[in-house]
């Protein structure tokens, strides 16, 4: 690992260009990654492969997966490519099981004739010559960013150091992009810089939910309870709001209806009461039943009951028959459905039906159909109903931020970095047509 120093580099941005087919045109707010000239170019492309890892096996591939378009239009352009990621939590800290060398294998197998290189460190003289030193088409995985304490603290010179190894920056990393960190934000001051085909498409996606076609119904679960910036948005925007998960009981506490030993908070009880006074909260609709346990536990007996009769020391793990009935009857009538968070503890089978029933009913609407959350996304996996939804978000924390209204760190720093390089760009491209 290369001991961070503070010694300025010298940051090359001249873009040289062969003579393009079209000019540039519909640009908005970001570069668009098919018109720009990226030919030859050595890219810095920042991928969010933090994929979930159960004895340092991949247990699932598919943030992997999502950047294989954006690499392959690179390729295509001969280009060199620098695979930059950060994976797990090392904090600053040289974890060898966090290793991103973990991910080679998986790389090679999803890319079999390609050339791709593991790389010890993330920058430095002598990565800096070993990627200057490689053929076009050759694919770097550079170690864990994380590594660095320097990269969760949006550092400046760090962000100035992983810029000099290459020509031109694109972000590819949504999941990541809700992080002010120095290869999502800080990098884009020093490198012409874009969105990824995988970034572009979240986006795009994404933003259906915030101007949909109507009805538009959100799902809102989950085990968490700090949603009430995504519940705002959706009160703003959708015709109703379906509520399960761990959210449930906090409205119903706040209804004065005892929840027995169900997962909830005093911050969350408050915050559904004053939601419950306000006139937009007619949209929201609760469960009538519960499938509830006398402990928590994956051997526990299953039990159903109403909404209103859950005793002192029984917990709520998912929806019960009659509410999935009634969610169903509101989702048939949806052109735009946004789901936020599983129904119930799907992770154990007695407890998996409302959310399992509902991913599979909505695989069978005609309805536009968003999901978003790490949780949504694992549960859709699990039940193999990836391919049943429209979109299924890569995105965990940023996912539940853009569709809470929020502008990303990444998202923005894109945007600025348009203004500051638009002109040279286009200045570059004309004098080439």
């Amino acid at each position: 690992m290369t001991e961070f120093s503070s010694r300025q580099f010298p940051i090359k941005t001249n873009i040289n260009t062969n003579k393009l087919q079209q000019s540039m045109r519909k640009i908005k707010n970001t570069f668009n990654l098919r018109i720009f000239p990226l030919l030859n170019k050595t890219i810095f492309l920042r991928v969010d492969f933090n994929v979930p890892l159960k004895n340092n096996i991949i247990s699932n591939n598919q943030k992997i997966k999502s950047s294989l378009e954006t690499i392959k239009y690179l390729l295509k352009n001969n280009s060199k490519i620098i695979l930059a990621t950060h994976l797990g939590r090392p904090e600053g800290k040289i974890v060898p099981e966090l290793s991103t060398k973990i991910l080679l294998p998986e790389l090679k197998k999803l890319l079999p004739k390609e050339k791709i290189i593991h790389l010890n460190d993330c920058f430095g003289k002598e990565i800096k010559e070993v990627i200057t030193a490689a053929p076009q088409k050759t694919i770097f995985l550079l170690e864990n960013l994380r590594f660095y304490k320097e990269e969760e603290k949006n550092d400046t010179l760090f962000a100035h150091s992983l810029a000099q190894l290459a020509d031109i920056y694109i972000n590819d990393a949504f999941a990541a992009s809700h992080r002010s960190h120095a290869s999502i934000e800080k990098i884009t001051h020093f490198l012409p810089s874009l969105p990824g085909f995988s970034l572009e498409k979240e986006i795009t996606e994404l933003n259906k939910a915030l101007t949909p076609k109507r009805p538009l119904i959100w799902i809102i679960g989950g085990a968490k309870l700090d949603k009430i910036d995504l519940l705002t948005q959706a009160l703003e925007k959708a015709d109703y709001i379906l509520i399960g998960g761990a959210l449930a009981f906090a409205f119903l506490k706040a209804k004065g209806i005892p929840v027995g030993s169900s997962k909830t908070d005093a911050n969350s009880i408050n915050q559904a009461k004053k939601i419950l006074k306000k006139t937009v909260s007619k949209k929201i609709i609760l469960p009538i039943d519960f499938v509830i346990a006398h402990s928590f536990s994956q051997t526990a007996k299953p039990t159903i009951v109403k909404y209103n009769e859950m005793q002192t020391d029984q917990i709520g793990l998912d929806l019960g028959p009659e509410t999935i009935k009634i969610f169903k009857q509101y989702l048939r009538k949806a052109h735009t459905i946004v789901w936020n968070g599983p129904l119930g503890y799907f992770e154990w089978a007695n407890y998996a039906t409302a959310t399992k029933e509902i991913g599979r009913f909505l695989g069978k609407l005609t309805a536009t159909t968003i999901c978003g959350g790490g949780e949504t996304t694992e549960a859709m996996y699990k039940f193999h109903l990836e391919h049943e939804l429209t979109h299924l978000s890569t995105g965990g924390g940023a996912s539940l931020e853009f569709l809470s209204g929020k502008k990303l760190p990444g998202i923005i720093a894109l945007e600025k970095n348009y203004k500051q390089y638009k002109n040279k760009i286009k200045t570059k491209l004309t004098s080439q047509l």
